[in-house]
């Protein structure tokens, strides 16, 4: 059975994004982008919030016709081309995009029958609101975080206000030279 994984970069102070959606405080040297291409590879299939997949479809679509793309980026966008994605969006009617479900209603049944599928883990990239909905669900069943070393202050939030306490299990851990911390969780249900 396929596992649910949040993959989410946090401040210190846990915030997934500045108060208007930035990232530009997330350290990005060889290092993280190879343990964020360790994370991918575990990928069967991406989940997206509409905000996040967006932003995606702006973005990686026009990567391999760029003559300054690297190879990095390059594989990475023929990767999302081909990888079967998953949209939630209550406001989207459709997605043009190929190899892509919308999921706008009964999200816990829908994950569930995708969870049966064979297959690599259902992963969410960053999409606070999705990673917030998923959590309330009791859909997670690991957690992939990196603690950015920076304080934000404010911004967009994850674990504020949750109803029930979530135990956790920590599978691995390391520091990266940039001060990011990598952390790797399993929900621990019961």
């Amino acid at each position: 059975m396929r596992k649910v994984v949040l993959f989410m970069h946090l401040s210190l102070d846990g915030y997934a994004a500045g108060p208007k959606g930035e990232l530009n405080w997330i350290p990005y040297d060889e290092e993280s982008m190879n343990y964020a291409d360790e994370v991918v590879s575990t990928v069967g299939s991406p989940i997206y919030g509409r905000v996040t997949f967006e932003l995606m479809e702006s973005y990686w679509p026009t990567v391999p016709n760029n003559p300054s793309s690297s190879k990095r980026d390059i594989d990475h966008a023929n990767w999302y081309e081909k990888i079967e994605k998953i949209v939630i969006s209550r406001s989207l009617d459709r997605v043009e995009s190929s190899h892509t479900t919308l999921i706008k209603a009964n999200i816990a049944e829908e994950i569930a029958k995708l969870k049966q599928q064979p297959g690599k883990d259902l992963v969410i990239f960053g999409s606070p609101s999705i990673a917030r909905t998923f959590i309330e669900l009791g859909l997670i069943d690991e957690y992939r975080l990196t603690i950015s070393p920076v304080i934000l202050g404010s911004g967009i939030t994850v674990f504020n206000d949750l109803k029930d306490k979530i135990n956790l299990k920590l599978l691995d851990s390391r520091t990266l030279r940039s001060g990011l911390i990598a952390l790797h969780y399993q929900q621990v249900k019961g």
